[in-house]
Formats: structure tokens, sequence, C-alpha cells
């Protein structure tokens, strides 16, 4: 019997059970996350090696780099989430993992890793959309969320707004066009010389500024839920090299400011009118971006005049991680989506939808 015949069988079994235990793995980029959730909602473990100081001193991530070290801790990230949620292998009923979208020889190594483990175990293996498992670290953070709601993605490779109808069923309503919006922070940041991560550094430095500067920028798609950063990216490098020209000293903390102000006020406008148009009086947030609490407590605050409530995952959830794949890979499960042979391979670019 082929293997994916006699995991069909399985799944049978599994979504029947009061408990289920769902082991994730994440390797889109440049973290090494793996996690033991159960029943979707209720972290038993979740270890994450990050790669931020290695890449730092590239200016970014380099993919071979991140791939090698993905292959040097896996195994051991591994051992130390069984060891954390203190449970064998064999009590785990099913392997989640992220098969893309992302970099493709660091999803290969979690993938290849879950396609190992699945087979020695004989556990079922569940692919799972990376954009699909950030949606789900908010049913990690707030048990008593459930779809229907709309989705704000924000990421450093993605930035769209989803139309979330059920756990398994998404509708991709708008998107970047060019930069994503963790991509237009990284880029902001080099700019005024403030280095990898862009992200974190940007808002930390906002603190001190004043959001004065009006960047002189176009914006095509006002009317669409689509959206456009490289404007406003150009338009802050315009500034700073205009002014170093000049011979003029600049703000950075202000320019940091107004950068991070236009961004999350463009973020708000489109996914509460999303919201509006859709009829969804709920708007959740993920991917990294999140982390930013100034555009969180933006959407929050503009939410509210609007009776629209805002969920953002803690910090921990937003940036990868391996609960919320296996989160995703759950509710994957109990739908009977994803469910895949041993042939499964990792794709650099997937549809969302």
């Amino acid at each position: 019997m082929r293997y994916i015949d006699e995991m069909t069988k399985e799944v049978d079994k599994i979504v029947n059970k009061k408990e289920c235990i769902i082991l994730g793995i994440e390797s889109s980029c440049d973290e090494t996350g793996i996690a033991i959730v159960k029943n979707g909602r209720e972290i038993l473990s979740n270890v994450v090696s990050s790669q931020i100081d290695i890449h730092t001193k590239f200016g970014g991530v380099v993919p071979e780099v991140a791939s090698r070290n993905h292959i040097a801790c896996i195994n051991n990230i591994f051992n130390q989430a069984l060891k954390e949620a203190n449970i064998s292998k064999e009590e785990i009923d099913a392997i989640a993992v992220t098969y893309g979208a992302g970099l493709i020889g660091a999803l290969f190594v979690g993938v290849n890793f879950a396609k190992s483990l699945a087979y020695t175990l004989k556990k079922p293996l569940i692919a799972v959309n990376h954009i699909q498992g950030h949606i789900a670290s908010n049913y990690i953070a707030f048990p008593e969320l459930k779809p229907p709601f709309m989705c704000l993605l924000v990421s450093g490779a993605h930035t769209s707004i989803f139309k979330v109808d059920d756990y398994t069923k998404f509708t991709q309503v708008g998107q970047s066009v060019d930069d994503a919006v963790g991509e237009a922070f990284d880029k902001v940041a080099r700019v005024v010389g403030l280095g990898y991560p862009g992200g974190p550094k940007v808002e930390k430095l906002a603190l001190s500024g004043k959001e004065n500067i009006c960047f002189k920028r176009q914006n095509s798609l006002k009317h669409s839920y689509n959206f456009t950063f490289s404007g406003i990216k150009t338009a802050v490098i315009n500034y700073v090299q205009n002014a170093q020209s000049r011979k003029e000293e600049i703000n950075k903390a202000d320019i940091c400011a107004s950068f991070q102000h236009y961004v999350a006020k463009e973020l708000c406008d489109k996914a509460l009118r999303a919201c509006e148009e859709y009829n969804q009086k709920t708007l959740v947030i993920a991917g990294g971006v999140s982390a930013n609490r100034y555009i969180f407590n933006y959407l929050k605050n503009e939410g509210e005049k609007l009776g629209i409530k805002v969920f953002a995952p803690p910090v921990s959830l937003c940036t990868d991680n391996g609960a919320m794949i296996a989160s995703c890979g759950y509710y994957n499960l109990m739908s009977k989506v994803g469910l895949s042979d041993i042939d499964l391979t990792a794709k650099a670019s997937i549809n969302y939808n």
C-alpha cells in the first residue's frame, strides 16, 4: 500500500481523537522553528533558532548561509521541542511543514526533515502554506477567535489583505504590487544608516521623532485594495539624497517617524475599508511586521471608531515559528486539506488563495 493511502486511513482515526498533537516545522527564511501544539490552540513547546546575528553582518539574509544553518541545527531543535513538550516522538499524531513560499534552499531543509520523520514514524504529512500559517498564529493567541474575519498580512516578503472565510478557505482581496512593507522598512533603514534588520530599528528610532515630513510621492492605487510602497521608499531616498547634496543635516528620527506613519495609515485605510465592504467586524494582523506596536495601535484605535475589533499576536508569534505551522496543520488535518505523499517538494512561490 502506498504511503499516502495508508496515511489517509490514519487521518480518519486522528480526526475523531479528543486530543490531537501536531508537530510544526518552519524553515522558509532565516528562522528554524519546530513546535508541538495540541488541538491547534495550545502550545506544548515552541523552539526557534534565529539567524539574525549571522545575517546582520551581510546587511540581509544570504540564502545559502540560511540553508546551511538550518541543516546544522534542525535536529537539535527537534529534540529540544520534544523535551520541552515532555512527549515522545511516537505521541505525535501528524507532522506539518511549511512547503512554500520562501527561500527554496531553506524550505528544502524543513520539507526533507519532515518527510523523513513522517515516513519513519508512519505519521501523516501535512503541507502548510506559509502565509496561512501566519494567519493561524492568531488562533493560538486568541482562543475565542474563529472565522470569518479579515486579515492584514504584513511581512518582509508579503503584504496582502485576505478575507478568511473558514480555517482552510481564504480569498485574497489585495496585495502589494511591488515592495512588501517589511522590505520597505529594511530599505529605509539602510538609506538612513540603521542597518539590518530594518523594521525594529526604524520603529525604535521613530519613538523619538516627529511625524513632520511630507514625502512627495504618487499613489495610483488609492482606490483599490492593492498596495505600493516603492513610491514612499523612493521619496525617502530622494529626501535624504537632496539634503545631503545641500550639505544639510538630516533628522533620522523624524524621517523614521514620518515614514512609519505613512505606512500605518496606508495599511489602516485599506484594511478597514475592506472590513466595511465585506461586512466584517474583526480584523487580525499577521506576519513579522505585525510586531510593530505603532502600526498595531494605529489600526486598533482607528478600528474602534468603526466598531471593528483588531487582533495581533504577541511578538513571539509574529515572526516565523513552528507553532503557527502546527496550528495551521491541525485545521488542515481536520478538513483533510494538504495531506501529502513523501514526494512533497518545496516551492519558492505559491498561490495564496
